[in-house]
């Protein structure tokens, strides 16, 4: 992968989700045409779905031999997530029993340097940070599947919301962890997790299936005084934004973008979005206008012809208390 990018002003993230690694991805070539200056994979990257070390490395090796990926990996700074696909299998979590197999190949394929603190604590979590101060910009590479309680369903199949604090998505050693990350200095804070944030409870797999976590997010900015937080997602196979107001909190708003070479005939109900869904091939912006105190943060999504086909304009002043 590229070096860290080094420049002092970020302009643009892009980021995606949900590649199969079997089917042509021509949308990798469209956005290493628009060169960002990262590329944030927001999980299932590779469907492994399996048990066995060597077949998830096998299917990386087959991602990794795409001429379109090795493009984009050339030309901008490249982060990763994992999610369930490429953590283990469909919406596991906790209970997986080779999540230490699985990170090790994470690690190895994506190149993530022995000084990463990912090597130093249980779960595929860290920080990365660009920019200096006054467009300094705060990266958070969550893991929403090696601590995640596993989910309970209800007789229609759909996973039910569970409302006990014994139950968690990150753990509490990534929760200390998260509120201490939210304590250091930075103008924008890119929270990246690979299931939706934002969204209602639809008895899909997302944080609503946890509200109490959702509400210790929002507590936890709030008590960390954290201003800038913007979460982007994946996993849905179709682009969004939600956005979500809790007490004494500044909008929360979570833009999804999925997937990178899917398509999705259903789209599930979300009283939160702010655009309509989008369920072709896509990608995700984030463009930086820095202005002091009119800064902005351009939000798209794109289709895979690089055009703009949703937007909207997020002055960084309302992500402030």
């Amino acid at each position: 992968m590229r070096s860290e990018y080094t420049e002092d002003t970020l302009i643009n993230i892009q980021f995606g989700s949900c590649m199969r690694e079997y089917k042509p991805s021509p949308i990798l070539d469209v956005i290493a045409d628009q060169d960002p200056n990262i590329f944030i994979f927001l999980g299932d990257n590779v469907y492994g779905d399996t048990k066995c070390v060597d077949e998830l490395r096998n299917k990386y090796a087959v991602l990794s031999c795409k001429p379109e990926f090795q493009r984009l990996c050339a030309s901008s700074e490249i982060l990763a997530v994992w999610d369930d696909h490429d953590y283990g299998w469909n919406d596991v979590g906790y209970e997986y029993k080779m999540k230490k197999e699985s990170k090790s190949v994470f690690l190895e394929f994506w190149q993530v340097p022995a000084s990463s603190e990912r090597f130093q604590h249980d779960g595929n979590y860290e920080v990365r940070y660009f920019g200096s101060n006054g467009h300094l910009v705060q990266i958070i590479l969550l893991d929403t599947r090696t601590f995640r309680s596993e989910l309970e369903e209800n007789n229609d199949n759909d996973y039910v919301q569970m409302y006990t604090t014994s139950k968690t998505i990150l753990g509490e050693d990534q929760w200390n962890w998260l509120g201490n990350q939210f304590l250091q200095p930075a103008d924008v804070r890119i929270v990246c997790t690979s299931t939706q944030f934002g969204t209602e409870y639809n008895g899909m797999e997302s944080w609503a299936n946890f509200p109490l976590e959702q509400e210790r997010m929002a507590q936890t900015i709030v008590n960390t005084q954290a201003n800038g937080v913007l979460f982007i997602s994946g996993d849905v196979h179709y682009a969004e934004c939600s956005k979500r107001l809790y007490p004494n909190c500044y909008p929360l708003y979570d833009i999804t973008s999925s997937a990178l070479n899917q398509k999705n005939s259903g789209i599930a109900d979300n009283q939160y979005r702010t655009f309509d869904a989008f369920n072709q091939p896509n990608f995700g912006e984030l463009k930086f206008n820095w202005q002091g105190a009119n800064t902005t943060i351009e939000c798209a999504i794109k289709d895979e012809n690089g055009s703009i086909v949703r937007s909207m304009v997020i002055p960084l002043n309302e992500l402030q208390f």
